[in-house]
């Protein structure tokens, strides 16, 4: 196993700066996954590690070796794209084995290492089969055993299920998961699907616009967000924003006024520093809203779509304000079709932010 190590890495595409300084230290054996938008720098991050793009400024390294001039299939790494890449002409055996006999590597040890992978991905009744006979997740799995029989001390995946419908995409992150514990190797995963994230990382390493903007373990981030935008971004449904002004503060707390929302106020913990009038956003996330008289402030708000889940239902609503809430409940039949609802906010479950976005505590 090999940990892999970012310092001040910097990627340059002319005169345009993409990444800007990434610095991250993944230890040997973690699950570490690169999650933000499109256009975030996190596939390029992740290509620079392989070695598949050049590295403009910064040093990484991998197994305590710095590997920015090592040629990628010298850095002991073997990644995993988005399309399967398999060769249509070859069966499982022959497109799992072909890296290995491009090597010159020795017939036994080859069949070993096919078997071997076979077995941990389950697809041992597939290795005479050809691509185009496979379903998407079996193709998949091929895909990533043939990054395994090349025995890498780290794995890269490039947003692996990107290509799969909904309940292929949920069984291959248990397997990919299964895998990881199987084989306990150092794995650096990029997705745009924050539930992937949630659900495989050891940590999550949040990105935009080519800076790193948290790391963190997965609850961590959910818990204690560093700005408005990892807030919003980790967290399905996402946390809820509500304009606000503070209206007083004294002795570690702050007390706010919702904006057009009929004088509804927060008092909240936080240091001192504010003036009144500041404008701030207060976010709650969707299940932390409660029922008429159970919080420290209530609106009124008027359902715009409620999704019934069965045990859980979410609530569009918008505001008097027109802002968009979405708001998590128990299932309750009695309230299908209802236009209004009176929600509560408890104010020891609100975040504050800065009119730059940074988390005010």
């Amino acid at each position: 196993m090999a940990g892999v190590t970012l310092r001040n890495v910097v990627k340059r595409f002319g005169s345009f700066e993409v990444i800007h300084g990434a610095d991250l230290e993944v230890e040997d054996g973690e699950f570490v996954v690169f999650v933000g938008p499109s256009g975030c720098g996190k596939s390029t991050l992740l290509r620079m590690i392989a070695g598949l793009e050049d590295i403009s400024d910064g040093e990484i390294a991998i197994g305590g070796t710095v590997v920015n001039d090592v040629e990628p299939a010298d850095r002991g790494t073997a990644m995993v794209f988005q399309s399967y890449a398999l060769y249509p002409h070859m069966t499982v055996e022959k497109n799992l084995s072909f890296g290995l006999r491009m090597n010159g590597n020795d017939k036994a040890d080859t069949a070993r290492r096919v078997e071997r992978a076979a077995k941990i991905l389950r697809i041992e009744e597939l290795l005479d089969r050809r691509p185009g006979q496979l379903s998407g997740g079996q193709r998949q799995r091929v895909a990533i055993g043939r990054a395994i029989v090349r025995d890498p001390e780290v794995f890269l995946f490039d947003e692996p299920l990107s290509n799969l419908d909904a309940e292929l995409r949920v069984q291959m992150r248990v397997e990919i998961a299964r895998l990881h514990a199987e084989l306990g190797v150092t794995m650096v995963y990029v997705t745009h699907d924050q539930v992937e994230a949630m659900t495989l990382a050891d940590r999550i390493v949040v990105l935009r616009d080519g800076r790193i903007e948290q790391i963190g373990r997965p609850l961590d981030l959910y818990d204690d967000p560093a700005n408005r935008f990892v807030a919003g971004f980790v967290g399905s449904p996402k946390m809820n924003f509500m304009a606000a002004e503070v209206v007083g503060a004294e002795n570690g707390s702050v007390t706010v006024a919702l904006t057009n929302q009929g004088g509804a106020r927060l008092t909240v913990p936080a240091k001192n520093g504010f003036a009144a009038g500041d404008k701030l956003t207060v976010g709650l996330r969707p299940e932390h809203f409660g029922g008429a008289g159970e919080g420290d402030c209530e609106l009124s708000v008027k359902v715009d779509v409620a999704e019934h889940l069965g045990s859980t239902s979410y609530v569009y609503a918008n505001t008097a304000s027109g802002e968009q809430l979405v708001i998590e409940r128990e299932e309750s039949r009695s309230e299908i079709g209802v236009e209004h609802l009176t929600v509560s906010i408890p104010a020891a479950r609100t975040y504050l932010f800065d009119a730059s976005g940074a988390r005010l505590r």
